[in-house]
């Protein structure tokens, strides 16, 4: 189930459905523990194939000796004592055959499976002829697989027949939004043995860390805090001091008396935003739902400090990372109004 209401979110939804109503072979990429899987599962469950199995395939897990028995099966008593298997492909036949992070298949195993996308047939190991495959293929990975063509670590010919459509899964760090109906998601996960909740401060804090390890990353440290959380309501001091340290930072230098009032707080923000689209002004605007002239205007009155000066000092908590626009911010600094 793909989780959020964000922008990033809906677009791949959108794409996710029109890719659903074909049959094309279908290129998922992202960062790992983005959702490359349940993209999959989401075209699989959207298309005329959805009453078929789905069958996944952990390429990094594939012995390079096994690789034909594992996709193709074998046929019974090839050898003493070997008893005859069915293969991913058969297993998916008028379903959907996932293969998750393709980039790590062996050259060897890269040129067994462009065979069988060629000729839509395969053959056991041991048997006497081939049979046609009914299968949708949908490949993920999560390294660029242009980029490894061009190291000689993928095939090319193997590429341009998995990259005829390809999905962009969004990493949570561009999606944070999303973050907020994440938690309350993985908490409902956990309310049998108590009525969990996510305290305010633990919430912002959660929304402005970057998540490099994406929504896997995010359900660990809540199953993390709800391992070892006293009472029901998670706290600042239940999550990992890597994810707080950036709004502990906050809650530290708010008590040195500084000018935290809303025009403040939003000329400090509007750099930080505009730092993060790398000097794009029109594209900080859209991110920051201001016009050109309000954010011209922010950025002269906050002086010639830039963004890692008097931004990156002054706001070194939570607005560091939480893509939210000024007017949502507390007059006071204590972070995102509620």
């Amino acid at each position: 189930m793909l989780v959020g209401g964000s922008q990033a979110m809906a677009a791949l939804r959108e794409r996710l459905e029109r890719v659903a109503r074909t049959d094309f072979t279908v290129l998922i990429e992202g960062e790992s523990g983005a959702g490359k899987e349940l993209a999959a599962r989401e075209v699989h469950a959207r298309s005329r194939r959805c009453r078929g199995p789905f069958v996944a395939v952990n390429c990094a897990a594939i012995v390079e000796t096994l690789v034909e028995t594992e996709l193709f099966g074998i046929e019974e008593r090839t050898a003493t004592g070997v008893r005859g298997r069915r293969g991913k492909f058969e297993l998916a036949e008028d379903g959907t055959l996932f293969f998750d992070e393709v980039g790590d298949l062996s050259l060897t195993a890269q040129a067994k499976l462009l065979r069988v996308l060629q000729d839509l047939c395969v053959e056991k190991v041991g048997g006497h002829g081939g049979h046609r495959i009914n299968t949708r293929i949908v490949a993920a990975t999560n390294r660029p697989l242009a980029l490894l063509v061009r190291e000689h670590r993928f095939r090319a010919d193997l590429y341009y027949r998995l990259s005829g459509v390809e999905v962009h899964v969004p990493p949570l760090r561009m999606r944070r939004d999303d973050v907020p109906e994440l938690v309350r998601y993985v908490l409902g996960r956990h309310r049998e043995a108590r009525d969990w909740r996510m305290g305010h401060a633990a919430l912002e804090a959660l929304v402005a860390y970057d998540w490099p390890g994406n929504v896997r990353q995010l359900e660990r440290v809540i199953e993390r805090a709800v391992a070892l959380a006293p009472g029901p309501e998670i706290c600042l001091d239940d999550l990992p001091g890597d994810i707080t340290q950036e709004y502990t930072a906050l809650t530290i230098d708010m008590a040195t008396g500084r000018d935290y009032s809303l025009r403040t707080w939003a000329r400090r923000y509007s750099r930080l935003v505009l730092e993060r689209c790398h000097g794009n002004r029109r594209l900080a605007c859209e991110q920051l739902g201001i016009t050109y002239h309000t954010l011209t205007t922010y950025l002269s009155e906050a002086g010639p400090a830039g963004p890692r000066g008097e931004a990156r000092n002054a706001h070194a908590g939570i607005s560091a990372a939480v893509d939210v626009p000024p007017q949502c911010l507390d007059p006071v600094g204590s972070g995102i109004v509620r």
